[in-house]
Formats: C-alpha cells, sequence, structure tokens
C-alpha cells in the first residue's frame, strides 16, 4: 500500500508552531515512505473559514519547505457529496431528528478542543422517527442501533502514534457513555460534523495514514465506526504529540504570538522552526 496522508487545517485562523509540527510531521513521513503528501481544507464551517486564512496557510507551508499533491480539496465545494452517506445511514434506521437547541447543535458538530468533553447527549429527541423531521432538524446517530448491527464484533483500527500504538477496538461502553448519539448534520445551517466529513474525505482522498494530534485520538472511534457501518475503508492512524506553551497548554489559533506568519516576519528561517518544534 502506498503511504498517502494529509495535513487538513481549517481556514479559520492563522498556522502556529502546533500546526507546522503536524504538517511537517505529515509530509516528512510521506517523503520518507516514497508517498503522498495532500493539503485539504477543512471549512465546512463557513461563517468562520475565510479565503485570507487559507491562502496564508498555503503561503506558510510553501514558506516551511513542503509541497503538495495538487488539487487543494475544499470542503465547502463538496458540500452535497457528504448527502449520500447520510441517505445511507437513514436507511440503516440509524438516524433520528433532533430540535435542540442551535447553539448545542453548533457545538456538537465543531471539531473536538483539548479538555473540552462535550456533555452526552440526554436523548431529548430519541423517540422521534424520520416522519417527524421538521425543516430546521439536526440528524443525530442513534448508537445503541448502530453497535448492534456489529454485535460482538465491532469495528476497530491501527495506530502507529508513540502514545497510542496498537490495534483498538471499539468499546460499547466508550460509545455509549462518552461519545453518545452525535449531531451529523443540520442542512439549515449548513453543518456537516466534523468527524464525518473528514473521515468521509480521508477514503475519497485515498488516505492511508491519518496523521494528526493526540487530542483527536479519542475521536477516533467515531470516525471508524461511522466508516464501518457505510462499508468503506478504514485507514491507519499515527497520533502525535502536541506542541505546549510554556504552561503545558496546547496551542490553538487565538495564539497570535506563535503564528508562523509573525516569525516569517521577524526573520526566522525553516530550519529554526523545525528546531522549535523539535524536528
Amino acid at each position: 500500500m502506498t503511504f498517502r496522508t494529509r495535513f487538513a487545517p481549517s481556514p479559520t485562523g492563522p498556522l502556529h508552531l502546533g500546526h507546522a509540527y503536524s504538517a511537517i510531521l505529515a509530509h516528512d513521513m510521506a517523503r520518507e515512505a516514497g508517498g503522498d503528501f495532500l493539503v485539504r481544507m477543512e471549512n465546512t464551517d463557513l461563517q468562520r473559514s475565510k479565503p485570507q486564512w487559507e491562502a496564508l496557510i498555503l503561503e506558510d507551508l510553501a514558506w516551511l519547505g513542503l509541497t503538495w499533491t495538487e488539487p487543494v480539496l475544499r470542503q465547502s465545494d463538496k458540500l452535497d457529496s457528504y448527502e449520500a452517506s447520510l441517505t445511507r445511514l437513514q436507511d440503516l434506521d440509524l438516524l433520528y431528528p433532533c430540535g435542540c437547541s442551535r447553539k448545542d447543535i453548533r457545538a456538537a458538530a465543531a471539531a473536538p478542543q483539548e479538555g473540552a468533553v462535550p456533555d452526552v447527549y440526554p436523548g431529548t429527541c430519541k423517540h422521534r422517527d424520520m416522519a417527524s423531521r421538521q425543516p430546521g432538524d439536526a440528524l443525530r446517530l442513534h448508537m445503541d442501533r448502530a453497535l448492534a448491527i456489529f454485535g460482538d464484533d465491532l469495528p476497530g483500527y491501527s495506530e502507529t502514534g508513540p502514545k497510542h500504538a496498537g490495534y483498538h477496538r471499539i468499546a460499547p461502553e466508550q460509545a455509549l457513555s462518552t461519545i453518545g448519539d452525535v449531531v451529523l448534520y443540520r442542512k439549515n445551517d449548513g453543518i456537516i460534523a466534523y468527524f464525518l466529513a473528514s473521515a468521509l474525505d480521508d477514503v475519497a482522498q485515498d488516505i492511508s495514514h491519518v496523521v494528526r494530534g493526540e487530542d483527536l485520538f479519542d475521536f477516533t472511534a467515531i470516525q471508524v465506526l461511522l466508516l464501518a457501518l457505510l462499508g468503506l475503508p478504514v485507514p491507519a492512524y499515527h497520533h502525535h504529540r502536541l506542541i505546549r506553551d510554556k504552561n503545558g497548554k496546547r496551542l490553538a489559533k487565538r495564539d497570535d504570538a506563535r503564528a508562523i506568519s509573525l516569525f516569517r516576519a521577524g526573520g526566522k528561517t525553516p530550519g529554526e522552526i523545525r528546531s522549535m518544534v523539535g524536528l
């Protein structure tokens, strides 16, 4: 199998040192294996994603010396394609409509943040069937039914990262108690759940190894489950260490002082950036 990976930022702010580490690591792994490195813009959040951030991200990546297989995939260009997978899950009777607050639904569909464990949905709308769906409703995965499809033979995945290396099989208790009935879609707001769109695009782009931060490790189970339900191949995963500030906190896009563009403007070289992140 050809090693094929990607760097998939959301264009909602500048790249920082943590992004640089993830992108360089994935790029170097692909080049060492004689494989492919791709760039994907995960811009399903149409309100926060901006063309100027995308342009700066690509500029920063090129300055770091990274090259990638063109073209750059933009999720906003293929929003309609995700609906086919939702239809498949609906045909399996695994979805139900949810009319809970828009704020809660947006938060549930977004990319996770380290240390911010979302509340498991209490099942307020779980009694509803698809026939009761209203125009503003979201769609949730019926986790109990999804797990029942596999019985005792739940899907799993291979992990090659330094902290979690090995084979991991989905645990029912984890799926029910820490994941629950996740939001997959809300048409009115154009929300496609981060984890659904990302997993589908990994398959569409023939990604063999997903290289990303260890803050997403616990989130992998839901992606693997969704791919298995849809009969799609599951890639291998490599969850790497995080770049942290002096207080041990993971860097975020609000940490503009560590933005790659500012290091560039201040005279740093790509080699110095590599040294700063331990590469």
